[in-house]
């Protein structure tokens, strides 16, 4: 179902909107967990390690794909809430066209660079192997984590975050199912839990792509260019910031990875467990400020600016209201939450997990404030903005862990180096959305009268006409 966000009520739209991308994230979210619970419990400690090892460099891959979800997300509301189908259409062949261009750059050279990248984060000997077959997998399946998250952001963009719950709840559970058989029976270690995400990510992906295409030829728009640059260059000026935004962030990710490294494999252990249950709280706040980011889009796309202020209260309400459950089972339970990923797990490992979640959670009502004031930059296209507050946390909480960590001679130092950085950037987020710079930035829907010339010039040079 396509859903206009910019009718009714801005708070009860965004809460219908947000609540089925939410469950999403839950179950996304879910089998990552999973992935790291079975191979804890049952392949052991060292393959809990070595999972969580290659995690940072598999959330590089993740921030490319995301930052074209993200891209062709803002693009596509912008135009639906415009009316210009045509263009929206366009919009999306053109990203599905450089996805795959860029698909086949990262896997070859992804899997030529595997050991260097591993070898580069400090990885311990004891793990190098499993870590490196893990991450050889992932990459295997680039394609699909591509095109999925892509297909996700579309459906977003057209006020549906339905469907793509249907297709991850699906994945969710077949993961975990997938997990279990080639782990806990087959014993196949590490390569079982990678091989588990590769089968249920590419059967979601062309699930979702299946019904995507369904969806969109019921859309009456008539012919239109099925690749164009100028196309390309208002996605790609919202997605190379994206992109950049979520790489310097796994690349930061990187850093802090080698730090925890040094500390040994049990620390890693730890870390790896602690890591995604507070990518958990993350991403169930940046998922919401992608919803906001749409619901902006739509409503500037539309001309109705006042409906973005009201719904960033909105966001800010139910941001506030999802973050309190993460606080109180990571700061007050947080030993059992580890218990979780463990049952005979080393005591550094379990002190390593708590003291980071009993440190970071208490702070998560500060991230989202910075999230979800990001989410009407980045929907506005306000770019430099926001890649300014992101850039803020990332330096300073990598910079950061290497002085506390020094200092303190613990990997306690790394942890008090986030809610340090969250809050700086926090501050900064809110004081750009406060003085209103969103409203003076660009939007693709304003250039729709140029597009329109720009589609007949290349209609006539296009080779492939939908």
């Amino acid at each position: 179902m396509i859903t206009d966000l910019t009718q009714g009520k801005p708070g009860k739209v965004l809460c219908r909107f947000s609540i089925p991308m939410l469950v999403s994230v839950a179950f996304q979210q879910l089998y990552n967990i999973a992935d790291s619970m079975i191979a804890g419990k049952y392949a052991g400690e060292d393959a809990l390690a070595a999972v969580g090892a290659s995690y940072p460099i598999t959330m590089i891959f993740m921030a490319i794909a995301v930052g074209s979800n993200i891209g062709c997300s803002v693009v596509v509301s912008g135009f639906f809430g415009a009316r210009d189908l045509k263009s929206m259409k366009t919009a999306v062949t053109t990203t599905f066209s450089a996805c795959a261009a860029i698909c086949v750059l990262l896997t070859g050279g992804g899997l030529a660079g595997c050991s260097w990248m591993m070898r580069a984060i400090s990885t311990p000997e004891n793990i190098f192997t499993d870590a490196a077959l893990y991450l050889r997998i992932y990459i295997i399946g680039l394609t699909f984590l591509f095109f999925y998250n892509v297909c996700t952001g579309i459906f977003t963009a057209l006020g549906d975050s339905k469907t793509p719950l249907y297709f991850l709840i699906a994945s969710s559970l077949g993961n975990i199912g997938l997990d279990l058989l080639f782990v806990a029976q087959f014993h196949w270690g590490v390569a079982g839990v990678a091989w588990a995400t590769f089968l249920a990510q590419g059967i979601s992906a062309l699930l979702a792509m299946a019904a995507l295409v369904v969806r969109l030829r019921k859309v009456q728009s008539g012919k239109f260019p099925f690749f164009s640059f100028s196309m390309l260059g208002k996605i790609a000026r919202i997605a190379v910031p994206s992109i950049l935004q979520q790489s310097f962030i796994s690349i930061g990710n990187l850093f802090i990875q080698s730090l925890v490294n040094g500390f040994g494999s049990a620390v890693i252990a730890g870390y790896s467990a602690a890591i995604k249950l507070n990518t958990f709280a993350v991403t169930s706040f940046t998922t919401l400020a992608n919803g906001l980011s749409s619901f902006t889009a739509q409503n500037l796309g539309a001309k109705k600016e006042e409906r973005v202020q009201s719904g960033f209260r909105a966001g800010m309400v139910i941001a506030a209201a999802v973050s309190i459950p993460f606080i109180a089972a990571f700061f007050f339970f947080s030993r059992t939450m580890m218990n979780l990923f463990m049952d005979h797990g080393s005591e550094s490992a379990m002190q390593a997990g708590t003291t980071f979640l009993r440190i970071v959670s208490p702070f998560y009502l500060v991230i989202a404030v910075k999230l979800m004031a990001d989410g009407v930059l980045r929907g506005a296209g306000a770019m430099s903005w926001f890649m300014t507050t992101t850039f803020t946390d990332l330096i300073l909480r990598v910079v950061l862990a290497f002085v506390f960590s020094g200092v303190l001679k613990s990997p306690v130092g790394i942890w008090i180096a986030w809610p340090v950085g969250w809050s700086t950037a926090s501050i900064i987020s809110f004081l750009f959305y406060y003085k209103g710079v969103w409203r003076r930035a660009p939007h693709p829907e304003e250039e729709s009268t140029l597009e329109s010339v720009d589609v007949a010039e290349e209609s006539a040079e296009s080779d492939s006409i939908v």
